[in-house]
């Protein structure tokens, strides 16, 4: 047995899934915590968070503004119960569309289908869970038999849907959405992805091969020949699309990653590929570990995106970034924003307008391509010399 010194004693296996369960995690708007935040968080990462809060609430959420909010988001957040919190966010319409790893969309289907993932601790001999057959999410515990009967089910569903061809990440997830609500009724209550079905939310996911649903799409072009295809030219394209038409726009990122580049070049494309001068965010909100000294764009801060076109120079008194892990951020934001007076607000059902709003972009990059003649994509030097010999 590994790990048992020669002539000792056989120990009974610890149950390694005796933890309690976790539970999608639904904020209510606590008093005490906006209390708290107002007055108790007062200096440093403390009072970031606070300043992310006043700017969600007091200004992106104003009527006025009507900003169209993106919530990007990277990390183990689902797996820990945090789905919740998005739920909520999304059935009070406080976010209008979201880009996730794919893993967080995975992970959020466990709930829906109704397995159980466990409190664990981070300290356990992962030997001894490989032979339990106990898959572990630093301190997150679940049988190996949840990824395959989840697998299942997705293999299921892509038989079922008769999807073909080209599509975008959101109309994958939100025909799955669909899938859902249909087989579990209720699950949109702890589903992330059957209630932004329900709530007209896209979900994107900025790799969409980098996750065990994109696995199971891999093996269902292989095995079964299909030819659906995930379509990241969609994507880029109906997120651009979002971003032209919102009177303004503003984004929440959870860790950085992909999902927050992804977002955020939707400005530089409308500038630089399409020569559309939207002109940049006007709010920015990121709930990070990252640090800008390493170089990375999980760090990078707002005030740097504004180079790029990223965040309207203007606007930087309305960005903030916390630096604190968003397991711990991300709850108290939702509880400090579902009890503000602007804690809710109509839905724009984007997944419902896509297509018009992607015309309209393509009217428009037209449009600015007759206006602004961009130069020869390329150059052909060598002709150029013959025909001047």
């Amino acid at each position: 047995m590994p790990y048992r010194a020669p002539g000792s004693p056989d120990k009974p296996r610890p149950n390694f899934l005796s933890g309690k369960p976790i539970r999608y995690y639904r904020p209510r708007g606590s008093a005490d915590i906006r209390q708290l935040i107002d007055d108790g968080f007062q200096a440093f990462n403390a009072a970031r968070l606070g300043e992310a809060c006043r700017i969600f609430t007091d200004k992106m959420l104003l009527p006025e503004n009507d900003t169209t909010i993106a919530l990007t988001i990277a990390g183990a957040m689902t797996p820990a119960g945090l789905g919740g919190c998005v739920v909520e966010l999304m059935e009070r319409g406080l976010i209008d569309f979201v880009i996730s790893t794919g893993a967080n969309l995975y992970h959020d289907l466990h709930y829906a289908l109704n397995f159980t993932l466990h409190r664990g601790s981070p300290f356990v001999n992962d030997v001894e869970l490989y032979e339990e057959g106990v898959i572990r999410i630093y301190d997150v515990l679940f049988p190996s038999k949840v990824l395959l009967e989840t697998d299942a089910y997705i293999r299921e569903f892509l038989t079922r849907s008769g999807m073909d061809g080209p599509v975008s990440t959101a109309d994958f997830h939100y025909a799955l959405g669909l899938d859902l609500l249909e087989r579990h009724p209720g699950c949109q209550e702890y589903s992330v992805v059957a209630a932004a079905a329900a709530a007209g939310v896209p979900l994107y996911t900025s790799s969409p091969g980098d996750s065990s649903i994109g696995m199971n799409i891999a093996y269902h072009e292989l095995m079964n020949d299909s030819g659906l295809m995930i379509d990241p030219n969609k994507d880029v394209n109906e997120v651009c699309a979002f971003i032209l038409a919102g009177k303004k726009n503003g984004c929440v990122i959870l860790g950085g990653g992909s999902p927050k580049n992804f977002y955020l070049q939707g400005q530089p494309t409308l500038w630089e590929v399409y020569g559309i001068p939207k002109g940049g965010n006007e709010f920015f909100i990121q709930i990070t570990t990252d640090s800008v000294v390493w170089g990375g764009l999980s760090g990078a801060t707002p005030a740097e995106a504004v180079s790029w076109g990223k965040v309207n120079p203007g606007v930087l008194p309305d960005t903030a970034v916390a630096y604190v892990d968003s397991t711990i951020g991300f709850p108290l934001f939702c509880e400090y924003v579902v009890g503000a007076p602007t804690g809710r607000r109509p839905r724009k059902e984007l997944v419902h307008k896509r297509a018009d709003l992607v015309a309209a972009l393509k009217r428009e990059a037209k449009a600015a391509r007759r206006e602004h003649p961009q130069p020869a994509e390329t150059t052909d030097t060598m002709g150029d010399l013959e025909r001047h010999r």
